[in-house]
């Protein structure tokens, strides 16, 4: 017989957004999947793997004093935990991001540019399915993407359908062990069924960080036809400024810029800012009030004073930056030290963000069995293919050759993780000639 679970499971039809997106995905598996080892391996995994950001001895003192300050005040901590948002934001933390912005580069915007959401995937989601998607003129307009790979995170977050068309980009070998992804300008098509343009900068998965020039180009295409340039900043500029090329920042109404409190070390705090034209910033507005009321109040109220102060600035630019610029230097010399020299591995130029991106050219296995084999033993790290999305080539060899590794982890972990890494690819390479 079968058990009332399954037959109600069985007699509910899902929609198109239920099988979209209640149908699994990528980051999906690979979070449920690190959940999982972290619970059952606990001290024993390597995690190499997601974007956690490391535990900066002098940036969590701040946040304790920032807690501590709050605490003796108990009319802050009613207001913070008993009180309802609006949907935008608290004003005084919008006027500060604002008033941050004018300060660093002399960007014309006020709060009524700036919106609160929980987290930036779910600014991404609001303004995806915003711009793209199925329009009431019976169009569907995709989200172009200049230079894949890109953000796993992005990949399922269609309500209805695919949305996402991507760009193969050109790859410069630099040397003997390094490359470099570049965006292949001559390959983009702007029809009418795009309705945006979306980089993350630095990029996640590697590291990479597009020109000045190639956001100013990027810029110049997407006001060509009129539709806005995302330029997803979660680990860029201003804040946490994990960006180790010098870069000049740029906003104007005609882009859409997402930040995020939780590289600054306050993931659990599910707070993000989009910087936008005021009619955006309104349909932000109005699309969380539907989904979620309100934002969450602890984010916007132990990092606003910090924006007032300055106080910011200084720790991304002389505690987090110099940080994670270190680990990725660090993390390269291992992987130089580990790797047998003869080995076809590439580093992409690693120019912001907490993570290396590794090419094994002609790898004999897939990067999902690779990945298998590391977790295995306890190295958890994240196989390249999930990031080529939006390409209709499958057939593309280096989509499967992979890997994206963090090193926000101690020393110790990111050490020994990539030793492994490196007798698991020898062991690749040697058993398949």
């Amino acid at each position: 017989m079968v058990p009332v679970e399954a037959r109600i499971r069985m007699a509910w039809q899902a929609s198109i957004f239920g099988e979209h997106l209640g149908r699994g995905s990528g980051i999906g598996e690979l979070m449920d999947d690190l959940g999982h080892a972290l619970a059952s391996g606990g001290d024993e995994i390597l995690m190499l793997g997601g974007g956690q950001p490391a535990h900066l001895p002098e940036v969590a003192q701040v946040w304790q004093q920032q807690i501590e300050k709050m605490v003796s005040q108990p009319e802050q901590v009613q207001h913070v935990l008993s009180h309802y948002e609006q949907p935008i934001g608290n004003t005084a933390f919008r006027r500060s991001i604002a008033s941050l912005l004018q300060r660093e580069y002399g960007w014309s915007v006020g709060p009524e540019n700036i919106a609160v959401t929980a987290g930036g995937q779910t600014a991404l989601f609001f303004l995806f399915n915003m711009l793209a998607g199925s329009h009431s003129d019976g169009s569907h307009r995709q989200v172009l993407l200049p230079l894949i790979p890109e953000y796993i995170g992005y990949a399922n977050q269609s309500v209805a359908g695919e949305m996402f068309r991507g760009v193969r980009p050109l790859i410069e070998r630099l040397g003997s062990h390094q490359f470099k992804y570049r965006v292949d300008f001559d390959a983009i098509e702007l029809d009418d069924r795009v309705g945006a343009i979306c980089v993350s900068r630095p990029t996640n998965p590697t590291g990479n960080v597009l020109t000045d020039q190639e956001i100013r180009r990027l810029h110049e295409m997407a006001v060509s036809v009129d539709i806005p340039l995302l330029v997803d900043q979660a680990y860029g500029a201003p804040f946490p400024g994990v960006v180790f090329e010098p870069i000049q920042p740029f906003w104007d109404e005609q882009m859409i810029l997402t930040l995020s409190l939780s590289k600054l070390g306050l993931p659990g705090t599910r707070t993000a800012v989009v910087v936008a034209r005021p009619e955006v910033i309104d349909s932000i507005q109005s699309v969380t009030s539907i989904v979620g009321l309100a934002n969450t109040n602890l984010g916007q109220a132990l990092v606003q004073p910090l924006l007032d102060d300055g106080e910011i600035s200084r720790l991304c630019q002389n505690v987090i930056r110099p940080f994670y610029l270190q680990k990725s230097q660090l993390a390269q010399a291992w992987i130089r030290d580990s790797f047998d020299d003869q080995l076809p591995y590439r580093i992409h130029v690693s120019e912001g963000a907490f993570f290396l991106w590794l090419w094994f050219e002609g790898l004999p296995i897939h990067s999902q069995e690779l990945y298998e084999r590391l977790k295995r033993r306890k190295v958890l790290v994240v196989p390249g293919h999930h990031f080529f999305f939006g390409l209709d080539e499958d057939s593309w060899q280096h989509r499967s050759e992979c890997l994206r590794v963090s090193f926000s982890m101690p020393e110790a972990i990111v050490r020994e993780g990539i030793r492994i890494l490196a007798e698991e690819v020898e062991n690749a390479y040697r058993a398949g000639k």
